[in-house]
Order: structure tokens, then sequence, then C-alpha cells
């Protein structure tokens, strides 16, 4: 009785490298909420929150947040896990890409921005 060929399962590359970016931007985000909670809890435990510059510092801090809420969802629609459909070209993948790695870029800023404020404030 002769073995029959069992076909082997086809790996789509593109669809493997989209998976493990997507990977790497989840861990991003994850890293940058959590120093978003540290910084935010910083401020409102020392009572910084509610000083001029610190006010100033919680609403980057907020910005930052709403661009990390963006991000979400990108993350979601690239997933295909949201309520809009994933993209299907190219073009539209990578602006998705490009647009999460400026509001990314942005939330760094202003989480930079913040921990300098903090910084100033226990010197004093």
């Amino acid at each position: 009785m002769p073995k029959r060929r069992v076909p082997a399962p086809v790996v789509s590359l593109a669809e493997a490298r989209l998976e493990h970016r997507l990977k790497q931007y989840r861990e991003r985000l994850e890293r940058v909420l959590k120093t978003n909670r540290r910084a935010i809890t910083r401020l409102y435990s020392t009572g910084t929150l509610f000083t001029r510059l610190g006010c100033r510092a919680g609403r980057d801090l907020l910005l930052a947040h709403e661009h990390l809420l963006r991000v979400m969802a990108l993350l979601e629609r690239l997933s295909n896990t949201g309520d809009v459909p994933a993209p299907s070209t190219a073009k539209q993948i990578q602006e998705i890409f490009e647009e999460l790695d400026t509001l990314l870029e942005q939330t760094a800023n202003l989480t930079d921005e913040t921990s300098k404020v903090l910084d100033e404030l226990k010197k004093e």
C-alpha cells in the first residue's frame, strides 16, 4: 500500500513578518503605558499634580494617553480584530505603521518632558 503524501502547510512570510511587527509594537505600547502610569502615580502621590508645573505635566500625560488609545485602535485594525476592517494593500499597511511610529514618538517626547518636570520638582 503506497504512502499518502500529506501536503506541507504553506506559510505566508508577509503575514509572519506582520505578526512579528505587531508583537513588537504591542510590547512597546505596554512599556509606554507602564511608564505613563508610573508618572501619573508619581505626580498624584507627591501632590505635584496640584502645582502649576504638575498640572501641565498631567495634561501632557493625558495627551500621551490619547495617543496611546489611537495606537491601540490602529493595532487592532492591523490585526483585524477591530471594528474597522484591516487594510488590504501594502501601502495602507505602511501608512498605518508610519502613523504608529509618529504617535509613539510623540508620546515618548511628552513622557520625557514629564520626567524632566518631576526631576526638577524633586530637586526643590
